[in-house]
């Protein structure tokens, strides 16, 4: 409830639609959702980056100095448009649910998550700066608005008030054991000293009882809120469906990725008519619920009530709540995000590419902004997989003594290679990015062309054979697909290997890609007996047609 309502400073809009948007989507999520342990509501990367697109949108008059009823039009302006954020990110998920689009989550890599969270969690702390120490001072938004704030706060920091400095300091003091308690505790503190009149502390003041009325966000605000809602939707489904992941796995059940597409699109639309901000899956609440013994989507109509409470009865007991209080607890609730971080030292020792991944979404997001920086991240991190496909190494097989595996010749054991006979193992999809890198490797092995007076890292050795290849195995089994320039690649490979009078080979195309390689036109250049299920039966063939009376073999050593 609390973090509810703080999230709504994050958000731009009044604290009380922070309260709508931790209950409504519960209730939806409730009905539709298939993470068991889920927990939906306002999170804070959410909030922030919808409270950046609502500062975009409504910015704060130049004058600063706005009356009362000026201050309920531009927050009136403000909820209208994180609604019509919430509705269009909702809709946008709904469009994905209906292209079955449930794998795009797998394209948010896990070290772009978490540095996307971690880096949202620095934004999120720099932001509450100016409300921690009384300083009322502009949104920034856009690149580099951290350091923006940063400089902004140092500059205003003389004139900061020590009342609510000292409130803030208490508060992160006391927030961690007793995060209720000490929300009720300076509640009664600013009301019996009167730190809103004496010392200009900002509260939250009046909480609307009851609900609001259902409106349709503004439609004409759509075309300018799209390129805000895609990022959220795509952080909204990607937090969500990860979160769900990690409770399925450890409580032995399934999700549907499609499903919590549905879900959770059908709640940020439906919730957007009720003047609702984009909202996600929550860690802090989810985390809670499981400590608790929920096991059920009905677990979280537990807090609903909680809520329903609030907005009916106890709103008036939060009017004297300080908003430095909101903001400690904006910072309080990031503590799970920054201690991502401790994770990196491990990260290292796994993968090097992990880490830089982690690394460059991390920077971007901080210097940037968070829809920029996961732009980023998730752009470099299919990057890292083209540049891996383009590293990949050919690997020269040889047959292991005393038994029917062949081994790449690189490997520390005792292998058998026939004169005149070479089996290749392409362990990368063939495709226009991977033509260029085949081409000169099989020339290489090959003695085909200029190819073959270089010698790239490929997997054997250049003098495994004197004698000059006849015969040519080509494993495919690692070939996972193949588009039409790499199929054409493969029957021209076919066409000179016919001209050089070297036999070719094809052992474990899989379905998919033997029919790329058939509609190029292969089945032109080679008979069907030239395909085989294996490499031990194309090897066998192969022995045959340089006909071996007797296993004349020479021994290679790595």
């Amino acid at each position: 409830m609390p973090p509810g309502m703080a999230f709504a400073l994050l958000t731009s809009v009044p604290p009380v639609f922070g309260l709508y948007t931790s209950f409504f989507p519960v209730l939806i999520y409730t009905l539709l959702g298939t993470g068991r342990h889920l927990s939906t509501g306002t999170f804070a990367v959410l909030s922030l980056m919808t409270g950046s697109a609502v500062e975009r949108l409504v910015p704060e008059p130049l004058s600063g100095n706005l009356s009362g009823i000026e201050r309920e039009q531009l927050d009136a302006q403000r909820v209208g448009a994180a609604a019509a954020v919430a509705f269009g990110s909702g809709a946008l998920m709904l469009g994905m649910f209906a292209l079955q689009l449930g794998v795009l989550a797998t394209f948010l890599s896990e070290p772009v998550v978490k540095a996307l969270t971690s880096g949202a969690a620095l934004h999120v702390l720099v932001s509450q700066l100016p409300s921690l120490l009384g300083v009322p001072l502009p949104r920034q938004i856009g690149c580099f608005a951290l350091f923006k704030t940063l400089a902004a706060v140092l500059t205003a920091l003389p004139s900061s008030s020590p009342a609510e400095l000292t409130i803030s300091a208490l508060s992160l003091a006391l927030l961690v054991p007793v995060k209720e308690l000490n929300v009720l505790l300076a509640s009664v503190l600013c009301f019996t000293s009167s730190l809103d009149t004496r010392y200009n502390v900002q509260i939250v003041g009046l909480l609307p009882g009851g609900f609001p009325q259902p409106l349709l966000p503004s439609l004409a605000e759509l075309p300018r809120i799209l390129a805000d809602s895609l990022p959220m939707a795509l952080v909204t489904f990607a937090v969500s469906a990860s979160l769900a992941s990690i409770y399925a796995d450890k409580y032995s059940y399934t999700i549907d990725s499609n499903q919590e597409l549905l879900a959770h699109g059908v709640s940020n639309l439906v919730s957007s008519l009720f003047s609702c901000f984009p909202n996600s899956a929550t860690l802090a609440t989810t985390s809670l619920l499981v400590d608790a013994g929920g096991n059920t989507q009905l677990a979280g109509l537990f807090s609903c009530m909680v809520v329903l409470s609030v907005l009916l009865w106890l709103g008036p007991l939060f009017y004297y709540l300080p908003k430095a209080v909101l903001a400690c607890i904006n910072i309080s609730s990031m503590r799970q995000m920054f201690f991502q971080m401790r994770e990196l030292p491990q990260l290292w020792r796994i993968s090097r590419v992990d880490f830089a991944v982690w690394t460059v979404t991390w920077v971007a997001v901080v210097t940037l902004s968070v829809d920029l920086g996961l732009a980023v991240g998730v752009v470099f991190s299919m990057m890292t997989v083209v540049c891996r496909t383009q590293r990949v190494q050919c690997l020269a097989l040889g047959l292991a003594e005393g038994t029917e595996l062949y081994r790449p010749l690189r490997e520390s054991h005792k292998l058998l290679q026939v004169p005149g006979l070479c089996i290749l193992s392409y362990p990368a999809p063939l495709y226009f990015g991977t033509r260029g890198q085949f081409r000169r490797v099989l020339e290489w092995h090959l003695g085909l062309g200029e190819g073959s007076k270089e010698a790239p890292k490929t997997g054997g050795p250049p003098d495994a054979a004197a004698e000059p290849v006849r015969v040519v195995v080509l494993d495919c089994g690692g070939v996972t697909f193949a588009d039409a320039a790499g199929a054409r690649e493969v029957v021209q490979l076919a066409s000179r290997c016919q001209d050089a009078g070297i036999h070719l080979l094809l052992a474990q195309c899989n379905a998919s890609v033997l029919g790329t390689l058939t509609q190029a036109g292969l089945l032109d250049r080679v008979t069907p007996e030239q395909l085989f299920v294996s490499v031990q039966d194309a090897a066998a063939h192969a022995l045959e047609r340089l006909e071996l009376s007797g296993p004349k073999t020479c021994t290679v050593w790595v």
